[in-house]
């Protein structure tokens, strides 16, 4: 996550500002102009990237092992594009394992180096990586109200991310969870979660729905700003474990894909779920 966590050096931070200038424009415009197929396949490009990452965060060294391992994420999101009545459940078991996260997370006292393949967390990272692709293609789906939800989430995410940055920079003092992330606190949480609220408010105005609905609306942004947490957590277990700071080198001053995506593996199964619940999509 960008805001969340601890800026680096002045040329990093260019480096960062260059690269979101560059792909939040690409992000937004596959998100408003690309057919659902199309999406689809952006989508999948971004997962896969993020497959290759994970395979080497869960012990797979060779590129033989980790292509087999992309391979597998892969077939899995081809399944869930051919038959979409399976996203729904996959969709639910990612919600479900990202509450057991909560649960896990909070008990970590100390984080033990590991070496060799990590078979549990590879197992785990098919359910993390396809679940976000199945709600998001999901969500997407929809003509009328899909691009404005996707790009919601996404703004949501974000906005969060940075609010949670500068209020914890600004009056942070306790910590969320220091052995994972030394650099969060939990007044950068409050700032994530009122920020998540207000974009609750919003989204509920445009759709232009009921006070019950409103409340609704802004506790799923709530509770989904917050579960984007434990998904950026959750990964800087697996890069506690390896020794390494980055889950890859690809984007220049923001590391790998998943150190992009992490919130929103977490996020967007969460987010989808109750936007289904709410009835303005269809899952």
């Amino acid at each position: 996550m960008i805001g969340i966590s601890q800026l680096r050096g002045g040329s990093s931070l260019r480096q960062r500002t260059w690269t979101a200038v560059i792909l939040g424009p690409v992000v937004i415009g596959a998100v408003l102009w690309l057919p659902p197929s199309g999406f689809a396949v952006f989508l999948a490009l971004v997962v896969l990237v993020g497959a290759w990452e994970w395979g080497g965060l869960v012990g797979l060294e060779t590129r033989t092992a980790r292509g087999g391992y992309l391979g597998l994420v892969a077939v899995i999101i081809g399944g869930l594009w051919f038959a979409p009545d399976w996203r729904p459940w996959i969709i639910g078991l990612g919600v479900g394992w990202w509450v057991i996260q909560v649960v896990i997370l909070t008990r970590i006292r100390r984080i033990d180096p590991r070496s060799g393949p990590d078979v549990a967390a590879a197992l785990a990272g098919l359910l993390v990586l396809s679940a976000p692709w199945g709600a998001l293609v999901q969500l997407r789906a929809s003509a009328a109200t899909g691009p404005l939800l996707v790009l919601f989430l996404f703004l949501l995410v974000w906005i969060a991310d940075s609010a949670a940055y500068f209020v914890g920079r600004r009056w942070g003092r306790a910590k969320l969870a220091p052995v994972l992330s030394p650099g969060k606190t939990l007044a950068g949480v409050y700032g994530a979660l009122v920020s998540a609220v207000l974009g609750g408010l919003i989204l509920s105005f445009l759709f232009s729905v009921s006070v019950p609905e409103i409340l609704l609306c802004a506790v799923l942004c709530a509770i989904t700003v917050a579960i984007s947490i434990v998904g950026d957590l959750y990964e800087s277990l697996l890069k506690r474990r390896r020794g390494v700071k980055d889950s890859g080198q690809l984007l220049p001053g923001h590391g790998g894909m998943l150190d992009r995506i992490d919130s929103l593996t977490a996020a967007a199964p969460v987010f989808t779920l109750g936007i289904s619940y709410l009835g303005w999509v269809h899952p």
